[in-house]
Order: structure tokens, then C-alpha cells, then sequence
């Protein structure tokens, strides 16, 4: 049956299995949701408020926080809806957009961490061109160039996705994926996958890059007891941070186009939102209990409101 995309409604299927305990799952992920703005938010702000952290390495984990905020809302609000509701439903535009917003904080994360990356290679391995290197020229580009090329591939990866007729509406996912829809398709879907193929290898690349780029800062971290202190303040929660994204993406992506359809739903859902939840909820609470001045920053900000409202 070929229907017409505007009028599809597609049915989540991931949900079938919280029905008995819904009032639970809803408030753990509402009280999650608020936490995880709560902490990026206080992080964001910290940063913009202490002139003293108006440093490259700073502002780019104020990046990195918005990006976890922009992934959490595009996620959370309609998974809490379907908690709330019988009817776990969304319809086709709901859908399209729900996967631009979760693809594209996949690919800003990664190249976000990415200028994370480069920017700690340069402080460490070549400090002395530290300074000409990271202008506030060029820090300017190394923000908004994450969005930016995200936007772009995801803009065409949606746009791959929505030419296609479909033939069914059910998704056996807590939320939409491009990989889910194009299997719903009535025609050939090569297009789709080569361009898929070619996203995975080029930031599969990209992370070569961060790991290559590790290797010498280890190398140089090495040779001088300051430099190694300084690697397990600003570089160590960053490997946390990226190793945790990295392999919760990899796992996903392995489980939808490879697991079996007949697996526990509980642990297909698992996969499928663990980059959801965790990099946003603990980007910002590891940067800032690593962090010596994001620490002490936060501290007087909340002293400050604290006092204000006494």
C-alpha cells in the first residue's frame, strides 16, 4: 500500500512494553529531562557570566552544552507524551523533523569533540602558537562550523529520505530514525544507503583524527610531570566524554541495522537512547567536577543566588 507522506501517522512500537509501570518510566525521564537542562544551563551560563573563563577551551564546552540541550528537546517532549498517552502515534512531519534535530546533535557532538580535540592538541603539543592559532576569528568559525556542516548533512540525508514512497507506518523505535523510515519504503533505497555509507566512513575518519591527535598529546603529555597534570584536568573528561558517545553511537547503529528483530525490546530501546540520555546529562557534570575554574565558577554563582534569595 503506497500512501502519501503527508498523510502518514506513524505507530512507535518501542513503548509496548511500559505499559504497566508508565507513571514511573514518566517521572524518571521528566525529573532526567530537568536535571540535564538544569546542569547544561548552569554550565552555559557560568561560562558567559566569569570573564575568566572567556577562553577558547571554555567557550567550546559552552558549545558542546548547547548542542546537549538541543539533543535532549528534541528527544525527551514526545517521548513524555507517549508515556503519558495509550496511543503511542507521530505523524510524518513530526517525524522527519524529530530525526533532523536527533542526527544532527549526533554529528555536532562528534564535531564538537572533534574542535575539543584540536584545540587541546594545539595548547599542549604546540603552546608557543596557542594564542595566533586560536583567535577570536577563528574561534568564531570553530563554532558555528559544527552546526553548520551537521545541518547541511542532515538537510540531505532528510531530503534522500522524504522522495521515498512508503508502504507501512510502523516503527519498532521509541522515536523516529531515518534507517527505520527507509525501511518502510516501496522502492529501491540505494541512494539512501550509499549516502549513509559515506556519512559513516567520513566521521568515522573524523575520529580517527581525535584519536590520532590523543596519541600525540599522550606523547607529549609523557615527557613532563606539568603537562600530565595538565592532561587529566582538560583532556581526561574529554576522552570520557567521547568514548562514551562513541561507542553508544556505534552500538546503536550495529543493533538497527544488524540485530535481530526478535531480541528483548527493553534492550533494543537501551541501545537505541543511551546518546540520547547520557552525553548530555554527563558532559556538564564531568567537565565540571574535572574542571578546577568551571568548578569554582559554579560554586560562586550559586552562592551568589543563594545569598540574593536570602
Amino acid at each position: 500500500m503506497e500512501n502519501s507522506s503527508c498523510e502518514i501517522v506513524f505507530s512507535l512500537n518501542g513503548l509496548n512494553d511500559t505499559r504497566t509501570n508508565k507513571l514511573i518510566y514518566f517521572s524518571c525521564s521528566f525529573l532526567i529531562y530537568l536535571f540535564t537542562i538544569f546542569v547544561n544551563m548552569t554550565l552555559v551560563v557560568t561560562v558567559m557570566l566569569d570573564r575568566a573563563l572567556h577562553e577558547p577551551m571554555y567557550i567550546f564546552l559552552c558549545n558542546l552544552c548547547l548542542n546537549g540541550i538541543y539533543g535532549a528537546t528534541g528527544f525527551y517532549p514526545k517521548i513524555l507524551l507517549d508515556l503519558l498517552s495509550d496511543s503511542h502515534i507521530i505523524s510524518y512531519n513530526a517525524c522527519v523533523t524529530q530525526i533532523f534535530v536527533v542526527y544532527s546533535f549526533i554529528l555536532c557532538e562528534l564535531a564538537n569533540l572533534t574542535v575539543m580535540a584540536y584545540d587541546r592538541y594545539v595548547a599542549i603539543c604546540n603552546p608557543l602558537q596557542y594564542h595566533p592559532i586560536m583567535t577570536p576569528g577563528n574561534v568564531g568559525k570553530l563554532l558555528l562550523v559544527p552546526w553548520l556542516l551537521s545541518f547541511v548533512e542532515i538537510l540531505i540525508l532528510v531530503l534522500l529520505m522524504v522522495r521515498l514512497p512508503l508502504c507501512g507506518s510502523k516503527i519498532n523505535k521509541l522515536y523516529c530514525t531515518n534507517w527505520d523510515v527507509v525501511k518502510l519504503s516501496c522502492v529501491d533505497t540505494s541512494v539512501n544507503n550509499l549516502y549513509g555509507y559515506v556519512l559513516v566512513i567520513s566521521h568515522f575518519i573524523q575520529a580517527l583524527l581525535i584519536v590520532i591527535s590523543y596519541f600525540h598529546i599522550i606523547r607529549t603529555c609523557v615527557r613532563s610531570k606539568a603537562e600530565q597534570s595538565k592532561f587529566m584536568e582538560t583532556c581526561l573528561p574529554h576522552l570520557i566524554t567521547l568514548s562514551s558517545f562513541s561507542l553508544s553511537v556505534v552500538f546503536d547503529v550495529l543493533y538497527a541495522r544488524y540485530g535481530s528483530s526478535s531480541s528483548l525490546q527493553g534492550l533494543h530501546n537501551f541501545f537505541s537512547i543511551e546518546y540520547l540520555i547520557i552525553p548530555p546529562l554527563l558532559n556538564p557534570l564531568i567537565y565540571g567536577i574535572k574542571l578546577k575554574q568551571i568548578r569554582f565558577s559554579v560554586w560562586r554563582l550559586l552562592s551568589r543566588k543563594v545569598r540574593a534569595l536570602t
